[in-house]
């Protein structure tokens, strides 16, 4: 087989795994209800599931913004502890389905797609949010500010457990930086 032809099949085999790579793990339900409207604005990272896109972050945060398209522009910052010095990357999320389900797919790397899933939220107040990544190797726990209270942060770590993540190996991301240091 001509190495055009591999190359060919193995770029396809790829965009396939990328495109299921945006539904929820098996048995994880997305929050319906959900209104992007009220998810907008900032977000701090409390805890994640370990991957190598965010190791050595501390301080992280997301931001986003809606678009005219309706796409919603998706800015993750965060220090890199060992380098000492800010990152961030700009990326874009699609609804996958209905928009009043919190279910959408983000892309830093042109066409290439991965799930976000808000599994559980604060409805009232939009406070916190437990989101899933395509697999249960993605998870975050988000807040507006930069703590959360203890009885929230138990909740939220005994619904990922009951939903099968491995909610013994998350990080607790430091928020003590601010921009100017």
């Amino acid at each position: 087989m001509s190495s055009i032809r591999l190359f060919a099949l193995a770029l396809i085999a790829s965009l396939t795994l990328a495109a299921c790579s945006t539904a929820p793990p098996e048995g994880v339900r997305p929050v319906t209800a959900f209104d992007i409207n009220r998810y907008l604005g900032q977000w701090y990272e409390i805890a994640r599931l370990d991957h190598s896109f965010e190791r050595g972050m501390s301080d992280v945060s997301a931001t986003y913004q809606l678009q005219d398209d309706g796409s919603v522009k998706v800015i993750n910052r965060g220090y890199d502890t060992q380098r000492r010095a800010w990152k961030e990357a700009v990326g874009r999320a699609l609804f996958t389905g209905n928009p009043g389900t919190g279910s959408l797919k983000v892309s830093f790397f042109g066409p290439f797609y991965g799930g976000y899933h808000v599994i559980a939220l604060d409805q009232e107040n939009y406070r916190w949010s437990l989101v899933a990544g395509p697999d249960r190797d993605y998870l975050w726990i988000l807040a507006r500010d930069r703590t959360l209270p203890a009885e929230v942060r138990e909740q939220l770590v005994a619904q990922a457990q009951a939903l099968g993540f491995a909610t013994d190996q998350l990080i607790w991301v430091d928020q003590t930086r601010t921009e100017t240091n």
